[in-house]
């Protein structure tokens, strides 16, 4: 999005391509211009703030009271304090603070790697969509954390991050889970979705040094169009860091 700072746009600018133009089919499909989207993690609003700046209403759904505090002063500088709120709560309780079967997109971004059961949370995340209902899920990527560690010259580290069961490198590693692409759709198509689409998220900025982006004249935007390229081929899905997959619900059979 425009607003963007240039270092947030090389983290989110895939997954804000692949949800906006989900966002236009819903508003299509429902001939609703504010759609119900439900943030799963979501934090201070680094999504949930510019939803609603585009007219939708948002719900976000985290267990920290900060973040939440963070996400009400955030929404309110934004002016769509009335469009954007909070709840405390979490991935496995889910649906006791959010209404089943009430949003027409559900964002669970950064939340599988650190919940006890991923296949639990996605079933949450989808019993929490209308029919026809989109699931927009971000998860780390296992194999941008080993080209990540090899690449710095941890190549015990990324050995033990290739073969550890939850892809993890070491004790010291903060992040306690990650993906494969196949993994992920897996959970998307047991949960009940169809897979939409797969992109590859961050497969070359993260390797990049920032003094390239930040003094090479246009360096940015090319950098940029070279993650767009590279996002939805799934020669590359093995070594981003993260992975997006879009998940679709089936329409009612009435609509």
């Amino acid at each position: 999005m425009s607003d963007l700072r240039p270092r947030a746009a090389l983290r989110t600018a895939v997954v804000w391509e692949v949800l906006q133009d989900a966002l236009e089919l819903r508003v299509k499909a429902t001939g609703r211009q504010a759609l119900d989207v439900l943030d799963t993690g979501g934090g201070s609003g680094n999504f949930a703030v510019p939803l609603a700046r585009l007219g939708h209403r948002v719900t976000v759904v985290d267990p920290s009271p900060n973040a939440l505090f963070a996400l009400e002063r955030r929404a309110a500088e934004a002016d769509v304090a009335e469009r954007v709120q909070g709840v405390q709560g979490d991935a496995h309780g889910l649906l006791d603070v959010a209404r089943r079967g009430g949003y027409d997109i559900v964002l669970c971004h950064g939340v599988l790697e650190y919940v006890d059961d991923p296949a639990e949370g996605v079933r949450n995340a989808v019993a929490a969509l209308r029919p026809g209902g989109v699931l927009s899920l971000l998860a780390a990527g296992l194999g941008g954390a080993v080209l990540a560690r090899a690449l710095a010259g941890h190549f015990a580290e990324a050995h033990q991050a290739l073969t550890d069961p939850n892809g993890r490198w070491g004790s010291g590693d903060p992040v306690p889970r990650r993906f494969t692409a196949e993994q992920l759709t897996g959970l998307v198509e047991q949960a009940g979705l169809r897979v939409g689409a797969v992109h590859g998220v961050r497969v070359f900025s993260d390797l990049v040094p920032g003094v390239l982006v930040d003094t090479e004249p246009g360096a940015l935007d090319a950098l940029l169009k070279l993650e767009a390229a590279a996002a939805e081929l799934a020669a590359f899905h093995s070594v981003a860091t993260q992975l997006h997959v879009l998940g679709e619900a089936a329409e009612s059979e009435t609509g």
